[in-house]
């Protein structure tokens, strides 16, 4: 098979994308975006707080809040109410999400 019928059989990951989540603004395509935010999100919180030297109970303690709770927020197993997300970022994490 020559490398231009190769080529013609290759999808980019956007198509994989389009393929399996819909093309942007269907509902599963926002659905997956929502999920992807999410996920980003808790990456964000979890990698502050080691940056800052702080496990996820000391953290849940400075936000008043649970290990657990901050681990499902971590783990894309809990939504987040915005302003538990703001007292996060105030009382946990020195004000900011971004180092």
């Amino acid at each position: 098979m020559s490398n231009r019928a190769l080529n013609k059989k290759l999808t980019s990951f956007s198509g994989h994308l389009d393929e399996q989540y819909g093309k942007k603004g269907t509902p599963e395509s926002e659905e997956y975006e929502e999920e992807f935010e999410a996920l980003k999100l808790g990456a964000m919180i979890q990698v502050l707080h080691k940056e800052l030297g702080l496990t996820q109970e000391q953290l849940a303690e400075k936000c008043g809040t649970t290990k657990t709770f901050i681990s499902r927020i971590e783990n894309n197993a809990s939504e987040i109410r915005l302003s538990t997300l703001m007292r996060f970022i105030r009382q946990g994490l020195d004000g900011t999400l971004f180092k």
